[in-house]
């Protein structure tokens, strides 16, 4: 039920939207005044205001401005029996929804209500899905490498110097270029991605730079290319290894001198839009083969940052799977699942060919194909198709005196064993302090408490 607050100096006029307002189902206050008006916004949070121009304390217009300038504010009708069109320009540049002159007429008054409320609940869900969406861009991950990576977008991200993303199919160069684009003073303009290895090469130059009417067979209107479309913000040329040399010459152009010309045409458009190009291509060995120009190349890769596959970061894959298992869970309306020891052994031996997208992939059909609330190693096996390994035991194999592991434990015993002897090592020359722990041992400290909680110990037990 939507709220609405109604303020008026008439009486009449209160009662008589407040009547008419709670018949259509809305929850309705009122308020004589200004001071009043505050008041019941503050108790009530209402999503309407149904504004008098006019009131005894002040001007409606004050308090509009006052709601928008405090940030997030309920949707605004001004309503006068004086309404003049100067007065209604400035309700409206200072946000209002609509002006409605009195005597209001009711049908009138509902509809302007009905369109407010629903820009209102657009706006919000618009909202809400940017907020999901930055979630499902977020770069997981808290290893060296990741780390390094999260540091090196935070300084690209400060400049408007082009960007040259490298790294294999599935590593996440697209992520990286959203992230830049959002950590940059360009992140309120487009962010506009250009895949040159999906557009044929006979119309991937109309596709950047844009075309005039009648400029080939088939163009009959204009049509603003992706440049034109990215103007203040940021255009990704995704796959850039793949596109072809005569548009390189054109692309190489355009950079140069920050203006294009659209096929057909002879205005010249002055270009502000920040350009970063990705590639899983060895772009030196195809410059060296003549197929990627060497000018070009230079162009672009102002600042280079390469994006790790997934095997150089296997401490992630634990942090990556459960947060991928949570993700498709939620999509799918599942009850939560957990990944098993076994399972979690199994993807760390994995090779991961195809990177954090493989990963990614895998855990979307575990939720679809896999029962029960853990997911065992021999659901995941056939997926990937591998033989399903041995369980691993619940419980670690016993140490040797020294903290070794025995002869006969398995690679993935000795591991642990391992792991478990060196941490233990950190806490005692520590004296049981994690943080300092963490830093002899070149991990943060939240990444040591899950190791610890994985392997059962305890820093304060560890250090008596």
């Amino acid at each position: 039920m939507a709220r609405i607050l109604v303020v008026d100096d008439e009486r009449n006029i209160r009662r008589m939207l407040r009547g008419l307002l709670e018949d259509e189902g809305y929850a309705v206050a009122v308020a004589g005044d200004l001071a009043a008006a505050k008041e019941a916004i503050a108790a009530h949070a209402p999503d309407l205001l149904l504004l008098d121009l006019l009131l005894p304390d002040g001007d409606g217009l004050s308090l509009l401005q006052a709601l928008r300038a405090g940030g997030s504010a309920p949707e605004v009708i001004m309503m006068s029996g004086h309404g003049t069109i100067d007065a209604a320009l400035r309700a409206t540049r200072l946000g209002a929804r609509d002006f409605i002159e009195k005597p209001i007429q009711a049908e009138r008054l509902l509809v302007a209500i009905d369109n407010a409320l629903r820009m209102r609940r657009l706006h919000r869900e618009n909202s809400a899905l940017r907020e999901e969406l930055a979630g499902r861009r977020a770069i997981i991950g808290d290893g060296p490498a990741t780390r390094r990576l999260r540091d090196e977008i935070a300084r690209a991200a400060a400049s408007d110097a082009r960007v040259l993303i490298t790294g294999e199919h599935g590593t996440g160069k697209e992520l990286v270029a959203h992230a830049l684009h959002a950590a940059s003073r360009r992140r309120d303009q487009p962010f506009i991605k250009v895949n040159c290895a999906a557009i044929p090469s006979e119309l991937l130059e109309s596709e950047l730079f844009g075309h005039e009417r009648g400029a080939f067979t088939g163009a009959v209107a204009r049509r603003l290319g992706k440049f034109e479309r990215a103007q203040k913000g940021t255009l990704l040329l995704d796959e850039i290894g793949d596109m072809n040399p005569t548009t390189q010459a054109k692309l190489l152009r355009v950079l140069e001198e920050g203006e294009l010309e659209r096929l057909g045409g002879e205005r010249v458009v002055q270009l502000d839009v920040r350009v970063i190009a990705s590639t899983n291509r060895d772009l030196p060995r195809l410059m060296e083969e003549g197929r990627f120009r060497p000018d070009l190349y230079h162009r672009l890769k102002v600042i280079p940052i390469e994006v790790p596959p997934l095997r150089r970061r296997p401490e992630e894959i634990a942090l990556l799977a459960h947060h991928y298992l949570h993700q498709f869970c939620s999509s799918y309306g599942h009850p939560p699942r957990r990944l098993g020891r076994d399972a979690l052994q199994l993807l760390r031996d994995y090779p991961w060919p195809g990177n954090v997208r493989e990963l990614r992939n895998l855990m979307e059909r575990c939720v679809i194909m896999a029962d029960g609330e853990e997911v065992a190693a021999a659901a995941i096996a056939p997926l990937l198709g591998v033989s399903s390994p041995p369980p691993v035991a619940a419980t670690a194999v016993a140490p040797t005196a020294d903290g070794s592991p025995p002869p006969t434990a398995t690679l993935a015993e000795a591991l642990e064993a391992h792991e478990k002897m060196l941490l233990r090592q950190a806490l005692e020359r520590a004296g049981g302090n994690i943080a300092a722990a963490a830093r002899a041992l070149g991990l943060d400290r939240s990444n040591l408490h899950r190791r610890l909680r994985r392997l059962g110990l305890d820093a304060r037990s560890v250090s008596l």
